[in-house]
């Protein structure tokens, strides 16, 4: 008996687990006919609030392709085909426009129109699933959950469903259907010559793409001297506030430096004004008749009439943004490693001193081995950051000085703070959807190959 009703729950347990495919081949007819009449297998075993849910859900979805999604589909499709006109209206003696298509709602409304499809797909999914789990109760003899019985499965062993149900369709709503929307974009012509409603613009592949890394073309070569300052700034930012702040700390907490609090407050101090603050006020020191260029003038270091260009010299601006950058991050770093150096077995240092380690030894074979063990993941979302640090450079130098060399942009500009420029100043919203994607890969890539490289990935449970 007993083996019985194991072999009776292991049958329940494989339904319940069964994929769509399983269930569909394998259902009687009412678990069929559930794929095409939503809840049927429900309705027909008395779970009626359920079955009229997913018949309503279907209805629901069959009504709005009827009215819109169809209509929707075949926009997404052209992305308009009637530009809006302006014609004369002979009665009132005036012209008139007369309204087009829209190719961004188009797009939209296309790409929402997609997610409702998938959702309609799942639910398909599930209303052949419940049927045939259902079934399977039935032929068991078992009981069929009531409403009830769902509504407290929802407070218990499926309670991480209900928790999520809504932060999902957040997730949905806000982040992953705009980010489908933006990346569809780059495939179209969506440009300062095509804005809707007044114009109309069309799918056009992966001609922005193309263009982007076109021999001689000026975007590509924009791109690349673009991306290489990204990278050189991302590195030189990182890794000069990483181990300048490390030192800082480092210094702050050896045993003979004393009021130990006092020179962490000071440091702090800096992290409380707002960044913006003061990333303008050091554009206003160092701009050409500014504090410093002043200063300088009155000490004889350069002519009356002379100003050193800190932030309009290509060369110069990029070694200003970097050291100011080192002056805004290197607090924040000496926050975080000071609790990190504080945790270091103090036994290692003494075992190395007993072995004739000298302080740079020390520091080399310990303390900077600790330190990246424990805050890789940290550098790799700094890194991260700094490839997409638009404060720094938006408001320190704005991404200038200009040139006529590239395509909207200056030579401190970074791939963030040329998208800003080509899709708020200059309207290339498909160019900024492609620099985007791009941005994305590119750190995605490094990122995940950086991290899975690392002891903190490899060897997780302990430092040795």
């Amino acid at each position: 008996m007993a083996g019985k009703k194991r072999k009776s729950s292991s049958m329940y347990t494989a339904a319940h687990n069964a994929g769509f495919g399983t269930a569909f081949m394998q259902g009687n007819g009412i678990t069929k006919l559930s794929a095409i009449i939503f809840g049927l297998g429900n309705l027909i075993h008395k779970q009626i609030i359920r079955g009229v849910i997913m018949l309503s859900m279907e209805i629901a979805y069959i009504y709005y392709m009827i009215s819109f999604g169809l209509d929707s589909i075949k926009n997404f499709i052209t992305l308009g085909t009637k530009e809006q006109e302006e014609v004369f209206n002979e009665a009132k003696q005036i012209y008139e426009y007369v309204i087009g298509d829209n190719s961004m709602l188009c797009l939209l409304y296309g790409v929402i129109t997609i997610f409702l499809t998938l959702g309609f797909i799942l639910f398909l999914r599930t209303s052949v699933k419940s049927a045939y789990e259902n079934q399977k109760r039935a032929e068991q003899g078992k009981s069929i959950p009531t409403f009830k019985d769902d509504l407290s499965s929802l407070l218990e062993q499926n309670l991480h469903k209900t928790l999520l149900f809504f932060p999902v369709i957040g997730v949905l709503c806000f982040t992953i259907v705009p980010l489908v929307f933006m990346i569809l974009i780059a495939f179209t012509s969506y440009d300062r010559n095509h804005q809707p409603p007044g114009n109309l613009f069309d799918w056009v592949g992966l001609d922005n793409f193309k263009a982007m890394f076109a021999n001689g073309s000026k975007l590509s070569h924009t791109f690349w001297p673009v991306l290489g300052w990204t990278f050189i700034w991302a590195i030189c930012a990182t890794f000069t506030c990483y181990i300048l702040g490390m030192l800082l700390a480092m210094l702050i907490n050896r045993e003979g430096t004393r009021f130990k609090g006092f020179w962490r407050f000071i440091f702090v101090l800096s992290i409380a004004v707002p960044q913006f603050v003061s990333l303008l006020t050091m554009k206003t020191i160092f701009n050409a008749n500014g504090p410093v260029n002043i200063m300088l003038r009155h000490i004889g270091v350069i002519g009356s009439t002379q100003s050193i260009p800190f932030l309009t010299d290509p060369t110069l601006a990029k070694i200003t943004i970097i050291l100011v950058n080192i002056w805004i991050g290197v607090p924040f770093t000496m926050l975080t490693t000071t609790g990190i150096l504080q945790n270091i077995p103090k036994d290692l240092y003494e075992a190395a001193k007993v072995d004739g380690a000298n302080a740079f030894v020390t520091y080399f074979k310990i303390t900077l081995p600790y330190m990246l063990f424990v805050t890789t993941p940290l550098l790799i979302t700094q890194f991260v950051g700094n490839i997409n640090n638009f404060n720094v450079i938006f408001l320190l130098s704005g991404g200038g000085p200009d040139t006529v060399d590239y395509y909207f942009a200056g030579k401190t500009d970074l791939l963030v703070t040329w998208l800003y420029k080509l899709t708020i100043t200059n309207k290339d919203y498909n160019l900024g959807a492609v620099i985007s994607i791009l941005v994305f890969i590119i750190m995605a890539t490094l990122s995940l190959l950086t991290y899975r490289h690392t002891s903190s990935y490899k060897d997780e449970e302990a430092f040795q």
